[in-house]
């Protein structure tokens, strides 16, 4: 389980390609490192991953396919940075909500409206996502728990589009401070309101029947 809140920017220094199939090595910090073992799981961008070699200050980690299908983690190179967690522990502080880290879809940054201190940004959802997004409701975002601003119809289609208000210190700790219009980042729904919404669905479809 994750909670969201993100530990830090790591640095992917070499990414290993094979068919449908890549291996990520990140430069990871000391702070991070500590107690970290092989099979331990460790979220990127949202993504749980699980940690396969360790050598120095390096740390390995393996991508199949769906994961490169049905995330961002498939489009990064060698530089970049990836939003870090480790694992929740018991007896760890839920800043954020609890998360799976099992990503659901990705999401297109549509906009962004700046403002002194803040930064909202604008995404927009497939539509067999929108009946899970209400205003302020919890959503992760890149691994990042965040609270739903605004929802409206989508611009560009039949989808929704959801906006989500960022402090400075959420933008210099995670990648959505550098994220542009045009990017995707990946999408984890709240599980508990995944599980209210799909509760309600099929009761009224059993009484309509």
């Amino acid at each position: 389980m994750f909670t969201g809140i993100v530990q830090d920017k790591v640095e992917v220094v070499e990414v290993r390609e094979l068919d449908k199939f890549r291996t990520h090595v990140l430069e990871m910090p000391d702070v991070l490192r500590e107690g970290l073992a092989i099979g331990a799981s460790v979220a990127h961008n949202g993504v749980c991953l699980t940690v396969t070699e360790i050598s120095g200050d390096r740390v390995s980690f393996d991508l199949m396919r769906e994961t490169l299908r049905l995330t961002n983690l498939g489009a990064i190179t060698p530089g970049q940075c990836v939003n870090i967690e480790r694992a929740a522990r018991f007896g760890d502080e839920i800043g954020g909500h609890a998360m799976s880290g099992h990503v659901m879809c990705m999401a297109d940054v549509v906009a962004i409206d700046e403002a002194p201190n803040n930064r909202r940004l604008w995404f927009a959802l497939p539509a067999s996502m929108g009946r899970f997004v209400f205003e302020k409701g919890y959503i992760g975002v890149d691994g990042i728990s965040l609270t739903i601003g605004d929802v409206r119809a989508s611009t560009q289609g039949d989808g929704v589009e959801f906006s989500v208000n960022l402090i400075p210190e959420t933008l210099h700790r995670t990648t959505l401070g550098e994220r542009l219009p045009g990017d995707q980042v990946n999408i984890e729904i709240d599980p508990q309101t995944q599980v209210i919404v799909e509760t309600v669905e099929r009761v009224l479809a059993s009484q309509a029947r």
